[in-house]
């Protein structure tokens, strides 16, 4: 059985049957969960969308992997979701198990 939260980085781009917050996903771990362009771009994708709850939650890891704890817990507010949680790795992979 394969693992949920696998997902092959090794092309340039997500896969175009991804949401775009799984994309953002994407863009994140590709860059390592860490800031840098690939930040950036999902960053970005999460801002197209801002008030989508999907969308927010992502936002607020972007925030998390920023640093900036105040813009990720108003981010997780918005999308109904709890801030306890502050490992990236484990926030990153429920996201994607929850996420389609």
């Amino acid at each position: 059985m394969s693992n949920p939260t696998s997902m092959d980085l090794s092309s340039a781009n997500p896969p175009e049957d991804f949401s775009p917050p799984r994309k953002a996903l994407w863009w994140l771990k590709k860059g390592d969960l860490k800031l840098g362009p690939e930040w950036e771009t999902a960053h970005n994708i999460c801002q197209s969308a801002e008030g989508d709850k999907m969308h927010d939650w992502v936002h607020g890891l972007c925030h998390l992997i920023e640093g900036d704890h105040g813009n990720a817990a108003y981010w997780f507010r918005c999308a109904g979701k709890s801030s306890d949680n502050q490992d990236v790795t484990a926030l990153w992979e429920d996201m994607v198990a929850s996420l389609k």
